[in-house]
């Protein structure tokens, strides 16, 4: 035809493809199947028999191909019939049988095998034979545990479980992991995880990238995480988690195909376990702050003492600051503008702990300070007699009018001048105010303060300040009444 090109001289036979006989690509094909195989003529005749039935039951394909059937050599007399019978039954039926036999090795012991059998057919459709392909029924077994376990691991585990590829993203996510991320299941294939954790994502990627190298860690890890919700964040997790590398059973050397990190969310455990933490030292920090009072001469020294215990790992500073009430005038000797005598009275606001009816705000003198800048003792103030300027709101005035603690905290972006407008010292963020009371009177305000490194206070916090301000109390007014 025109335009077409001419395959040879005019005359010659048309070449043949080459390997046009495919016997040589189905034999290479049937020695490298994972499974072991052995395929049957319509009389029974071992046609086809490869290098993983060779390695399981020991006979060669020089030995296996050309017998007639398996009875004497690869079956024992006992086996025979139910083979043979069930062989039968595949060439005349449809579709792929599955059958558990017990073979015999060459060196004579019996391998209990579990095959997959089917017809062969001609291409006129007539029944040409069957193939049996087969493993041992232990690796089956173990195959169908571990697709077993892998899909309850991802469907009812009561711990989450996700799969990180080499990229550290996720690859699949259980349901249980799901619900700890508050994201449908497929929401975070393929996402960073910076995505979904604000904090703790670093500690998460840096276990991954080390268990991807070194393998998994000897022991499981506790990490804090926090998960982001829109703009914002949600409280703190603790997750237990342990973490295992998957490598391909494919490869020839081992090939990391990801980590299959397992997590629980531990978090009110964890947090029972440091409250109840908290609450021994804290215990322990009164005990021996009441012995070192007990052995001070001065009661106003045994108040520094109470102080000094609690500021360990509850506050970065402390002030006392005590109620002074003027002295009344000799009858005649006051005019009208000296309504506060220089001298300061006893401390305590009346029997009841009140100020006086109609006296206005309290009056505040400052008696006790821990120093603000280097660590040290809390030592007394010069009883000068002037009252700290305190602006009417202030949380210590506020505190000693409701006879109780009150917290203030300038958030999480604190305004310039903050801490001043409120006579704390600079870098004060946190502050807790509570009422110094003894005898049914009121004394006083402790106030305890926290710098930024530090969370704000919280109920807990409050209690343990009032207990450690009744002590500071006590030995407030045995200074007083030793004073007096």
């Amino acid at each position: 035809m025109p335009g077409q090109a001419s395959s040879g001289p005019p005359g010659a036979e048309p070449e043949q493809p080459p390997d046009a006989d495919d016997s040589g690509l189905l034999a290479a094909l049937l020695d490298g199947m994972d499974a072991a195989l052995m395929a049957f003529a319509v009389d029974g005749t071992v046609t086809h028999w490869n290098h993983e039935a060779e390695r399981i039951l020991g006979w060669t394909t020089e030995e296996a191909v050309g017998r007639s059937g398996l009875t004497g050599w690869a079956v024992r007399a006992e086996d025979a019939d139910g083979v043979r019978s069930a062989l039968t039954a595949t060439m005349r039926a449809a579709g792929r049988q599955v059958h558990d036999f017990a073979l015999l090795a060459k060196d004579g012991h019996r391998v209990l095998v579990r095959t997959q059998s089917s017809a062969v057919r001609a291409p006129d459709g007539r029944v040409a034979g069957a193939y049996c392909a087969f493993s041992e029924s232990h690796t089956q077994l173990d195959l169908e545990r571990a697709v077993a376990l892998s899909e309850a691991l991802f469907e009812e585990a009561p711990w989450g479980v996700v799969l990180i590829d080499a990229d550290l993203r996720p690859a699949v996510v259980n349901t249980h992991a799901a619900r700890a991320f508050g994201t449908g299941r497929t929401a975070l294939l393929g996402r960073p995880l910076g995505d979904v954790l604000v904090q703790g994502v670093e500690e998460l990627e840096s276990a991954l990238t080390h268990v991807l190298a070194e393998g998994p860690p000897p022991a499981v890890a506790e990490l804090w995480v926090t998960l982001r919700e829109g703009e914002g964040e949600l409280p703190r997790r603790c997750w237990r988690s342990g973490f295992v590398r998957l490598s391909s059973p494919l490869a020839e050397e081992p090939v990391p195909l990801g980590v299959a990190w397992l997590f629980q969310d531990v978090t009110d455990a964890k947090r029972a376990e440091q409250d109840g933490s908290l609450l021994r030292f804290r215990a322990h920090q009164l005990h021996r702050a009441g012995r070192a009072a007990a052995e001070c001469p001065d009661p106003a020294e045994a108040a520094a003492v109470h102080l000094d215990f609690a500021l360990a790992g509850f506050a970065d500073h402390a002030l006392v600051d005590l109620v002074h009430t003027p002295t009344p005038a000799p009858y005649g000797a006051v005019e009208a503008d000296d309504e506060w005598d220089a001298e300061p009275s006893p401390i305590g606001g009346g029997p009841d702990g009140a100020a006086p009816e109609g006296a206005g705000p309290p009056r505040l003198v400052r008696a006790l300070a821990s120093p603000a800048g280097e660590p040290g003792p809390s030592e007394a103030v010069p009883a000068t007699g002037i009252p700290v300027a305190y602006a009417p709101n202030h949380p210590a005035l506020q505190a000693y009018g409701r006879r109780g603690s009150v917290r203030a905290s300038a958030g999480p972006a604190p305004a310039d001048g903050w801490a001043a407008a409120r006579n704390w010292p600079d870098g004060t963020v946190h502050g807790l105010c509570v009422v110094l009371r003894s005898r049914g009177r009121t004394l006083g305000v402790a106030t305890f303060l926290r710098a930024p490194a530090r969370r704000p206070f919280d109920r807990p916090d409050a209690d343990y300040a009032e207990e450690v301000a009744a002590r500071v109390a006590a030995a407030l007014d045995l200074a007083g009444a030793d004073g007096a």
